[in-house]
């Protein structure tokens, strides 16, 4: 049983251990996977108000690795992602539903290119658990299919057999660690200035009083 409390607040992904990638058919034949190096990712869960809830990814289009330099140029190119023009690839929640135990719906807006679709993100919370340095670590896994063609994905070659060279059909592929961010002596530095500013006139006031009394 997972402690809910414990999975409200913010939530930073770490890149190091999180996979933000994909999966494609090569010649109709063979998988093809890639991700992105550069991620980062932000989410906010509040259990008790779903609505409030919200998460927001950013992917370095450059940064795409399909462990082929020259496949990689490929996917950089105009001819798909046009890196050059389109650096990031983004997402952006607009609502966020648990369905089920540990199991979440997300939709949200999907920015590839210049091209902006709603598209629903299923995500298992695998677990929490405290890192080697006290630090607080939440997995989630989840797998969505969608037509590349939606996003203006749409370079492709004939094969003899009436095939296509890739598959319109992309597989997204999530495996995210997330850590909690933990609120910090500074952020609460404010509101204890404020409370030391109201106290300075309050004590102003009282002096004022006493001289005109």
């Amino acid at each position: 049983m997972i402690d809910l409390e414990k999975v409200n607040g913010d939530w930073e992904f770490d890149p190091t251990h999180t996979r933000i990638g994909f999966s494609a058919k090569h010649a109709m034949v063979t998988t093809v996977r890639g991700a992105f190096n550069e991620i980062t990712g932000h989410l906010h869960v509040d259990t008790e108000n779903p609505d409030q809830s919200w998460a927001k990814v950013t992917m370095q289009v450059g940064s795409v690795d399909t462990r082929v330099q020259q496949r990689d140029d490929h996917l950089r190119s105009s001819d798909f992602f046009d890196a050059e023009k389109w650096p990031e690839i983004t997402f952006v929640s607009t609502h966020i539903e648990e369905v089920d135990d540990r199991a979440f719906s997300v939709t949200g807006d999907l920015t590839i290119r210049d091209v902006t679709k709603q598209v629903m993100i299923p995500l298992a919370l695998i677990g929490l658990e405290t890192g080697a340095y006290g630090e607080l670590r939440a997995g989630f896994e989840g797998t969505r299919r969608l037509n590349r063609r939606d996003f203006g994905l749409e370079w492709n070659t004939p094969l003899d057999s009436g095939g296509v060279l890739v598959s319109e059909k992309i597989t997204l592929e999530f495996e995210i660690s997330a850590v909690k961010v933990e609120a910090s002596d500074e952020d609460a530095a404010p509101a204890d200035a404020s409370d030391e500013d109201e106290s300075a006139e309050n004590a102003a006031e009282g002096e004022e009083g006493s001289e005109e009394s």
